[in-house]
């Protein structure tokens, strides 16, 4: 969320609120409608996230690594 609305508390705590709403009910609705067995909700969350978390890791170049 911070990529979109910046480093404004007062903004930032509710667009994070929203945005990881929306991400769960994409996530959810992709879990249920993708495959034919419905697959629990985080593994898709999972095989989103660990990507997204790698390239913001990565890209600060602060990481743990």
């Amino acid at each position: 969320a911070r990529f979109i609305v910046g480093p404004n508390n007062e903004v930032l705590v509710p667009a994070s609120a929203v945005l990881g709403a929306l991400f769960l009910l994409l996530v959810d609705d992709l879990a249920r409608n993708l495959f034919i067995v419905e697959i629990p909700i985080g593994i898709v969350t999972e095989l989103i996230g660990i990507p997204v978390f790698l390239l913001v890791l990565f890209r600060t170049k602060k990481g743990w690594l």
